[in-house]
């Protein structure tokens, strides 16, 4: 079984970060994404900040929201990650 990924591990830092940058490209605030994405605006500042996990499917969502295609923003993650 692969080891459990702690929410301070590095690539889940640089995943933060990559999601805060995709809501700024597309010059969101908080509260713009949060209406987007149907959560309140406290959930996307967690995730921003570090303080909630985010999975694939919300990540999907995020980038949709966000205006840009999901596989490209993946690739720039995974770019991000060498």
């Amino acid at each position: 079984m692969p080891p459990s990924i702690n929410i301070n591990d590095e690539r889940y830092k640089r995943l933060r970060f990559h999601m805060r940058r995709l809501r700024l490209a597309a010059d969101l605030t908080q509260v713009q994404l949060a209406q987007r994405l149907h959560v309140d605006q406290p959930n996307v500042s967690k995730i921003e900040r570090g303080e909630r996990y985010v999975d694939v499917l919300f990540y999907l969502d995020w980038c949709r929201a966000c205006g840009i295609d999901p596989g490209t923003a993946f690739s720039k993650l995974a770019s991000l990650d060498k």
